[in-house]
C-alpha cells in the first residue's frame, strides 16, 4: 500500500514537471509578439470652457493609428485611455478605450470620430447605438464635425 503511495506521488511529480517544461518553450512557427514601433507621432491638445482633452496619435506601418488621450472634463472625473483605429479617407474612425476617475475595476469602451482639416483635428457628434455589449456609429446616420465642442490644434509632444 505504501509503495502504491509512494508510485502515485512520483508519477504527479513527474507529470507536474513534463507540463512546466513544456510551457517554457517557444513553440515553432509561431511568430512572437513584439510592440510595433511607430513610425510617426503627434499631439494635439482641444480646450473648450473649462475642459482640456490632450491626444497623442502614433501611426503604425500598416496605417493603424493607437495612442492616448486624458479628457479633463469640468465637474467630472478624469477619463483616461488608449485609442486605436485607422484612418478612411480624412477621418479617424477609433474607439477610445478608456477608465474613469479612480476606479479601474471598470473599464469603457465607446467609438470616435476625428476629421483631419489641415493641421486641426475635429472630434465629431454621432449617434451610438448599442448592441451586445459592443457601442458603434449608427450606419447611414451623419457624423456631425461643425457644431462640436472639441477642436484639436497640434502641440509639441511631452514624454511622460
Amino acid at each position: 500500500m505504501k509503495n502504491l503511495g509512494l508510485l502515485f506521488l512520483s508519477l504527479t511529480c513527474i507529470a507536474f514537471v513534463s507540463c512546466k517544461k513544456n510551457q517554457s518553450q517557444p513553440v515553432e512557427g509561431v511568430p512572437q509578439v513584439q510592440a510595433e514601433m511607430p513610425i510617426s507621432k503627434q499631439c494635439y491638445k482641444a480646450i473648450y470652457e473649462q475642459d482640456t482633452v490632450d491626444l497623442e496619435v502614433s501611426t503604425l506601418k500598416d496605417g493603424a493609428i493607437t495612442g492616448n488621450m486624458e479628457m479633463k472634463v469640468f465637474n467630472m472625473p478624469n477619463k483616461v485611455g488608449k485609442i486605436a483605429g485607422e484612418f478612411r479617407g480624412d477621418t479617424l474612425f477609433a474607439s477610445y478605450t478608456f477608465i474613469q476617475g479612480t476606479n479601474d475595476k471598470i473599464t469603457y469602451k465607446n467609438p470616435m470620430a476625428f476629421l483631419k482639416k489641415g493641421e486641426e483635428l475635429i472630434l465629431g457628434n454621432g449617434k451610438i447605438e448599442n448592441n451586445m455589449g459592443a457601442s458603434y456609429f449608427v450606419k447611414d446616420t451623419p457624423i456631425e464635425f461643425e457644431q462640436v465642442k472639441y477642436k484639436f490644434s497640434k502641440v509639441d509632444c511631452i514624454d511622460k
